[in-house]
């Protein structure tokens, strides 16, 4: 049983981190191929270290893994976003067919800083 639970496990995190890479390729700006990357391939590697978890079945190296898998669910998106901000912040330019920009009104160009429109509202 624990053959297949790793099987299953470490096939569902290859699958997920191919869906990462090919997210690399056909994505086309930055801020998408970001967003797609990240998740994709926190997954995956969470999925691959649960497949070390069942394989292993010892009590050191499960805690390590989740350790590790808590490690990066809490970072990635924490890293992601102050990746895309920096992008953003530094001119990166969004896809041409782009619905939406929520930072473009509020986001100063000449003084680097977000502001909310309540703030620069009160500000006046």
């Amino acid at each position: 049983m624990t053959d297949y639970l790793v099987m299953f496990f470490s096939g569902l995190g290859s699958i997920f981190i191919l869906i990462a890479s090919i997210g690399i390729v056909r994505m086309p700006d930055f801020f998408l191929r970001l967003s797609v990357t990240v998740k994709a391939t926190t997954l995956g590697v969470g999925f691959i270290l649960l497949s070390i978890v069942v394989f292993f079945g010892e009590l050191p190296v499960a805690t390590k893994a989740l350790a590790i898998i808590l490690f990066l669910f809490l970072t990635s998106p924490v890293g992601a976003q102050l990746i895309g901000r920096v992008a953003y912040f530094s001119g990166t330019k969004l896809w041409k067919n782009s619905v939406l920009d929520e930072l473009k009104e509020k986001f100063d160009k000449d003084k680097n800083v977000i502001g909310s429109e309540s703030s620069s509202e009160e500000n006046e």
